[in-house]
């Protein structure tokens, strides 16, 4: 099957220019995503000239491959941002996700967007009922951080759950028609829109330079909104680990009730319901996390999965399925603000599984900062901060695996001794005189050779089965089964490779 996710499927954009030759704006904003386009309307209609940049098309990227729960309920429990960083902060990460929600209805209202915004209660359940101290210890945080919950004996799903917590008015919306819809609005402003417009390098200055493959944009700030920025900022690159998460849309026998459910599994999943215009009501469900590029038969996660729907609900079909690239911080809560050493240049990042509350809050906190507004949420989020207690071990944890790719990588026996075998619509990491190839044979049987090496770092890719992609395992750049950039924080493509076939080994 393969693999687009049910608001890709069903929505259509318009198309927009490539940037070419030489322009001048107030803002660049590089990434087409949640986070770019919030604060780009928020931006263009305070008097700014804004142009959003997109490496691809809008809306396309990790915003348009979520699941869309728009929740206060974060990755990190409420009782570990506590212990953490205080009651006050803890206070205020709550209070800007509920922010964030606020704004996307307004906005969604405001302009008549019709993305299906509804207002559900969250269930966070157990389905082995091992969980009641972490759960009595949560709701207790919670009543700190004044989000209502309550403790109930079960959520209403069709299988058994123990206790769970119950949190009101949290919601759910079709992301990409909430993105186009923004889009439509950021242009009527006479905000300017570029696809396939790929940004290989920005220089901090006044005023700031954001060089693209086919001209050269100046702007006073520079905002890098992308999943990940795609500028080798080593050091934000440390504080932050790509994962996978999988998701499909199914139809059922009986619907599911409103509501957004996450599970309390070591490897969690999560489920809202849909009403598709298209195949009628259906049920959105994901899970399977792993860190980027350490899964070689990614087929199976979508197979785990599949496993897990089947068994807890009366699945119909399969109707799509897909993943998304989610970045963990090593302290619990995203980097939003001036990067390190910059005056002019924002990146908003590490947004694990919220992305799109904490996109729209990257969007409201960077444009109140460059219109000289204080936003009371952004000292919470600075870009530049190193948590120690928070953070340490999960820096060392997330870091090591980069000289460990690097080395073991190159040593490897996981390396296909002939091209023989590479089958149909697969690929595999080839040796062809004394450099490391991605190799890839199509439908047709003909190899395509690449590099192997990221340009990033330089640790070696690695083949992903289901989205027939290459994916680093150090920092989770991607690339398509040709070698062409997906996501940073690489900025080139893989280098292109000369060997012919007779070059590479193959059995006689």
């Amino acid at each position: 099957m393969q693999t687009t996710s049910i608001w890709v499927k069903e929505t259509e954009s318009k198309s927009y220019p490539e940037f070419e030759g030489s322009q001048d704006f107030d803002v660049a904003i590089v990434g087409g995503g949640i986070t770019g386009l919030t604060a780009g309307l928020l931006l263009q209609r305070s008097g700014k000239r804004v142009a959003i940049l997109d490496n691809a098309q809008i809306a396309m990227g990790e915003s348009g491959f979520t699941t869309a729960h728009l929740t206060q309920i974060l990755d990190t429990r409420y009782h570990k941002l506590i212990s953490d960083f205080g009651v006050e902060k803890a206070c205020l990460a709550a209070a800007s996700h509920r922010a964030a929600i606020d704004l996307i209805e307004k906005l969604s209202t405001e302009y008549s967007i019709d993305c299906q915004f509804e207002k559900v209660p969250g269930y966070l359940y157990s389905e082995t009922g091992d969980d009641n101290a972490d759960f009595e210890k949560e709701i207790n945080a919670l009543a700190k951080v004044n989000i209502p919950a309550q403790l109930v004996e079960s959520a209403p799903l069709p299988f058994s759950t123990k206790q769970a917590i119950r949190i009101d008015t949290q919601a759910q919306f079709s992301p990409r028609k909430y993105l186009l819809g923004l889009a439509d609005e950021f242009t009527k402003m006479g905000g300017c829109i570029f696809e396939h417009s790929r940004v290989s390098n920005v220089t901090d200055g006044s005023p700031c330079k954001v060089q693209i493959e086919n001209g050269t944009i100046s702007a006073y700030d520079v905002i890098l909104s992308a999943n990940v920025p795609v500028t080798n900022w080593l050091f934000l690159n440390t504080k932050i680990a790509a994962y996978r998460s999988y998701a499909l849309c199914a139809t059922t026998q009986k619907p599911v009730l409103p509501g957004l459910y996450w599970d309390s599994l070591d490897t969690y999943h999560y489920i809202r319901n849909y009403h598709s215009d298209k195949i009628g009501d259906c049920l959105i469900i994901g899970g399977e996390d792993h860190k980027t590029g350490t899964t070689a038969n990614t087929d199976e996660c979508f197979a785990r999965l599949e496993r897990y729907a089947r068994e807890h609900f009366d699945i119909t079909e399969i109707e799509c399925r897909w993943s998304g690239q989610i970045i963990n911080p090593v302290d619990g809560l995203a980097y939003i603000g001036l990067n390190s050493m910059a005056k002019h240049v924002y990146v908003s990042t590490g947004y694990s599984g919220n992305g799109l509350t904490y996109g729209t809050l990257g969007g409201m906190i960077i444009a109140d900062a460059i219109s000289g507004r204080e936003n009371r949420f952004a000292p919470v989020y600075q870009a530049t901060r190193v948590h120690a207690m928070a953070s340490i071990g999960k820096f060392i944890s997330e870091n090591v695996d980069t000289p460990v790719h690097f080395i073991a990588d190159r040593l490897s026996n996981n390396i296909a001794q002939s091209v023989d075998e590479i089958k149909f619509n697969e690929g595999a990491l080839l040796k062809c005189n004394g450099e490391t190839l991605a190799a890839y044979r199509d439908e047709n049987g003909e190899l395509h050779t690449c590099s192997a090496v990221c340009p990033h770092m330089g640790c070696l890719v690695q083949w992903n089965a289901a989205e027939t992609s290459w994916d680093c395992p150090c920092h989770g750049s991607r690339f398509d089964k040709n070698g062409k950039l997906q996501n940073g924080p690489a900025i080139a493509d893989l280098k292109p490779c000369d060997a012919v076939m007779d070059e590479i080994p193959a059995i006689a």
